[in-house]
């Protein structure tokens, strides 16, 4: 059950501060997944509608990398590396925020799931959508 039970607007951002956005959660719950990008990057998985999330600034300071089916948008800033959303293959309507990039202390908000990513095709049912 999430720690939180109304919406709430997070301001976020890459390191350098270059990339900042805002993002509406309804559901504080985040996802850990394994698989190989994840895992080295140390996302937490926040999927959100997209009208729920604004790019405030730094469109042209993102780029783009895709590996595999190439339907996943992995977007980082060009100058810090940090990897603050992405398009993500799973739903790729919807916008895909790192819980941890949100401004202050606040992953305890977050109810944290494990998600099997190494075992995607067999587990992508189990990611909902904010």
């Amino acid at each position: 059950m999430s720690k939180l039970n109304q919406p709430t607007t997070y301001e976020g951002g890459c390191h350098c501060g270059a990339v900042r956005f805002l993002v509406v959660v309804d559901n504080h719950k985040a996802d850990d997944c394994n698989c190989s990008i994840c895992q080295k990057k140390g996302f937490l998985h926040l999927i959100v509608q997209r009208e729920k999330f604004t790019l405030l600034q730094g469109e042209e300071a993102i780029t783009t990398y895709t590996f595999n089916t190439g339907v996943a948008q992995h977007k980082f800033c060009k100058s810090c590396g940090i990897h603050s959303f992405y398009i993500p293959r799973s739903h790729p309507d919807c916008v895909d925020v790192n819980v941890r990039c949100l401004d202050g202390d606040i992953i305890s908000n977050f109810d944290i799931v494990p998600f099997d990513g190494k075992n995607w095709e067999e587990n992508i049912h189990q990611l909902v959508v904010e």
